[in-house]
């Protein structure tokens, strides 16, 4: 069997991580929003800590949870990841751009 490319390890640990923290709460096919808030504060610990507003955590579990359950599905994980990734993604080009002289 081939090794898995770069792309099927990334889906790989995209899951893992979701069935890491999804469960503990009781439910394995969600993550309820106790376990959002572990996943936030351990896995994306430097986000967490840069952020003033106690309620963005909060919010941001609110407007990820489409369907209003309480809960998050590996979709609205995804979404979250997503999300993450294209910010990422333009800090990274912006930063590469060469900067303009006045």
């Amino acid at each position: 069997m081939p090794h898995p490319t770069e792309t099927e390890r990334c889906i790989e640990s995209l899951i893992a991580v979701f069935q890491k923290y999804a469960g503990k709460d009781g439910n394995s096919s969600t993550i309820s929003k106790g376990e959002f808030l572990s996943f936030m504060h351990t896995e994306l610990a430097a986000f967490t800590k840069n952020q003033k507003d106690p309620g963005v955590l909060d919010r941001m579990m609110k407007k990820l949870d489409l369907n209003s359950d309480g809960q998050l599905d590996f979709q609205e994980f995804l979404n979250l990841i997503g999300g993450l990734a294209v910010a990422c993604h333009e800090s990274f080009m912006k930063s590469a751009q060469p900067q303009k002289r006045m």
